[in-house]
């Protein structure tokens, strides 16, 4: 993971759910001692559709509308945290593609979860869920409107052991925030810990459960000397991962889960990674695996 001085870029719309994630990447670089850079892409072209009429980008008035929209996403930044760095910048290209070109060299980058009305929105709704596969660096998933702070952050691990990313995310930002972490392992059949294990048709669930547990607290040992200031809860449950995520995204202040991006399933992120993105109720941070 880069350094904590590297830039948190912020991707605006002009959208509320836009200003909200501004907003929310103003709050995390104050804590990370970060700048913040806001990017605005031209929607001439989104996911190689054109938009007909196509749009004069630099008419005086759209020139603008599009000053005034980053003047407004800046001051969302800075709201509460004046000394924040902020820089803005227009960007052509598809929305997605740009994002994730831009976001080479950031330690964050944040987008609100849905674009502006109508046709647009079927294609930039889809944004958020195209960088989260394929960004160089985690990102955050912003939703409005905005809940109230509780002090509790939750990250979804599985019983593999591919974790790390997450785990280090997740300890960092409870770190951060002096928040407590909570870490949820769910289960509906016994984890396969190897390529060569037989999963049994039959099993005790108890025992299972039990098993479970351990794996959970194997995955989290290290973590848990290595950063001893960071309150931590956890907890496993049996029931499908996405689900469980889902509902406890409703009673945290962040929801946090690793993906395999890079596009190499139909949904790009995989199951509970596109399930979480979509029907969370708070703020979603992806992690790459």
């Amino acid at each position: 993971m880069g350094s904590m001085r590297d830039p948190i870029v912020v991707g605006v719309d002009g959208s509320q759910v836009s200003l909200e994630a501004a907003e929310w990447a103003g709050r995390e670089a104050a804590l990370r001692g970060a700048p913040v850079r806001i990017v605005h892409v031209t929607p001439q072209w989104a996911y190689h559709v054109p938009l007909a009429p196509q749009p004069s980008r630099w008419s005086p008035e759209r020139a603008e509308a599009v000053e005034e929209l980053l003047q407004r996403a800046a001051n969302q930044v800075r709201a509460g945290h004046p000394d924040v760095r902020v820089t803005t910048e227009i960007l052509d290209g598809g929305a997605g593609e740009t994002l994730v070109a831009n976001a080479e060299g950031a330690q964050l980058l944040v987008v609100g979860n849905r674009g502006r009305g109508g046709f647009a929105e079927l294609l930039l709704g889809s944004v958020s869920r195209y960088v989260a596969s394929r960004a160089p660096c985690p990102v955050v998933i912003v939703r409005e409107p905005h809940e109230q702070r509780r002090g509790e952050i939750v990250a979804g691990i599985t019983g593999l052991a591919d974790q790390d990313a997450v785990l280090e995310f997740a300890f960092r930002e409870a770190e951060l925030r002096g928040a407590v972490l909570r870490v949820l392992h769910a289960w509906t059949h016994p984890t396969s810990t190897g390529p060569g294990d037989m999963l049994p048709i039959v099993y005790d669930v108890e025992a299972v459960g039990q098993e479970e547990e351990t794996l959970l607290a194997e995955a989290v040992a290290g973590w848990r000397e290595s950063r001893p200031d960071v309150r931590l809860v956890q907890q496993v449950v049996r029931e499908h991962p996405a689900k469980a995520l889902i509902e406890a995204s409703a009673k945290h202040d962040l929801t946090i889960v690793g993906a395999h991006g890079g596009g190499r399933s139909l949904l790009g992120l995989g199951f509970v990674a596109h399930a979480v993105v979509h029907h969370a109720r708070g703020p979603v941070a992806v992690v790459r695996l």
